[in-house]
């Protein structure tokens, strides 16, 4: 029963042939979208993100408000603003720059998952409007959800912690104080990252200040890398996952970064087809080791 003064959680259907959970946001169809080629437009053209727009009206460093178009109701979708600089990317906001976004990643989960109607926070971006970003300014998206979601769900279900017994090898990327970035030996797209720590951490609000700032070094690199893979910037879905807010133990969750680019040759999308969308199986057309050896010469 959901508590005085606290919004219902969305409804959610059930696809009665897969399971998979699914909630109806027609109310986003109508959402702002700069366009094509918004990535160099100036904060005179109307960008609400930079300052003196809509969601920024005052200077700021990094910023996080309630997002106007939400996928679910309740306050439970927030936009976290990486930067002032409309022209900037996450790499190029440097270890302070990024360190103060990881800061407000996990501000943000901690306050979102002391609601008692949230049991998970999921931390992600979309960047570049290749992947559905409709808005260029550096930028991310925290959602409150009322339940753990299928995908981190099934990771926690995993015991032992799979990723403390990880030993990446050829596949290691970048590594920086206790956080490593490696290609995942079954990663379903080319070129994509696991970011997380040699020990068990189960979430960002836990971590102390000097893992905060080995995770922000380790993202600013390895998202370099992807930038300069093709000489360009690399459209990407990154998420963090982490231990549920629900109140339970979950002694297997460990916080990391997943980051899949969408690029597998230069201007080339890796598209995800029938094949693996009907199968449920994935065929990645570049081997990992060799998409590690090229992100390292990167």
């Amino acid at each position: 029963m959901t508590e005085p003064g606290v919004p219902p959680p969305p409804p959610v259907l059930t696809d009665p042939l897969t399971g998979a959970p699914v909630i109806v946001t027609a109310g986003r169809q109508h959402r702002p979208n700069e366009g094509p080629g918004s990535v160099a437009r100036p904060a005179a053209t109307g960008c609400p993100f930079c300052p003196g727009g809509l969601e920024a009206p005052e200077p700021y460093d990094v910023r996080w408000f309630v997002n106007r178009w939400p996928a679910m109701a309740g306050d439970r979708c927030e936009v976290v603003l990486y930067t002032p600089d409309h022209r900037a990317s996450f790499a190029g906001l440097g270890r302070a720059g990024a360190r103060k976004v990881v800061d407000l990643w996990a501000e943000r989960t901690a306050a979102l998952g002391a609601r008692p109607d949230v049991a998970y926070v999921l931390v992600f971006e979309n960047r570049g409007a290749e992947v559905g970003a409709t808005i260029a300014h550096p930028h991310g998206q925290i959602y409150a959800f009322a339940e753990v979601p299928p995908v981190p769900l099934r990771e926690l279900a995993a015991d032992p912690c799979p990723l403390c017994a990880e030993a990446p090898g050829d596949q290691l990327v970048a590594e920086d104080g206790g956080w490593r970035a490696w290609v995942p030996a079954a990663a379903t797209w080319p070129f994509a990252l696991m970011v997380a720590r040699r020990d068990h951490r189960p979430d960002l609000a836990s971590l102390p200040g000097e893992e905060r700032d080995g995770l922000a070094a380790v993202l600013v690199d390895v998202l370099g890398r992807l930038d300069r893979l093709f000489g360009a910037p690399m459209p990407y879905f990154l998420w963090a996952h982490q231990r549920p807010t629900d109140g339970g133990e979950w002694p297997t969750a460990h916080v990391h970064v997943e980051i899949s680019p969408l690029y597998r040759a230069p201007g080339t999308p890796r598209f995800v087809a029938s094949g693996e969308l009907g199968s449920g199986v994935f065929f990645n057309p570049v081997a990992p080791e060799d998409a590690a050896r090229r992100l390292r010469d990167a």
